[in-house]
């Protein structure tokens, strides 16, 4: 039986609809939370059409969609980048992001895109797989307990000046 919400890599073609998939889901997270300009400024610095083009063609990014009847309903992003020192390893990649699209809450794709991640992780010889959770963000915090994550340290991620 095929999924309903498959995972695939993203491809060049994705770009503009993940620049507008990102866009909501981080408003959809975090606008009550953060001032609108702050917010704007965020969404446009970083959710562009043109910087996720980038990191699709990035050789040390992988970024996978989920879909449905030709519509993206969440994504995800691994990298191998640098990782704060509470993270050990020799190869550690990242979960940079993983969002669902909010009518699509509860249809597995969090746990498909994740697992998927970390399939990418193994075969990329990550020796450690690690993500930044915002602390009030308990939805976020519960699922990632849920599959065995647990908290290392921490990190600073800036919306404006917050």
């Amino acid at each position: 039986m095929k999924p309903i919400h498959p995972i695939r890599r993203a491809h060049a073609g994705d770009a503009a609809a993940l620049s507008t998939l990102a866009k909501r889901t981080f408003r959809d997270t975090f606008a009550a939370y953060n001032a609108p300009e702050d917010m704007d400024e965020h969404c446009r610095g970083n959710y562009a059409p043109d910087i996720f083009a980038g990191e699709i063609a990035a050789a040390h990014i992988v970024t996978l969609v989920a879909e449905h009847a030709g519509h993206l309903t969440g994504y995800g992003q691994l990298r191998w980048t640098d990782s704060p020192a509470c993270v050990t390893g020799v190869r550690p990649a990242e979960i940079g992001c993983l969002y669902v699209d909010a009518p699509w809450h509860g249809h597995g794709i969090a746990q498909a895109l994740t697992a998927r991640m970390v399939e990418d992780a193994i075969a990329g010889g990550a020796d450690r797989l690690w993500l930044g959770v915002w602390e009030s963000n308990h939805r976020a915090l519960a699922f990632y307990r849920k599959i065995g994550f647990v908290t290392v340290g921490s990190h600073v991620f800036m919306v404006g000046p917050d």
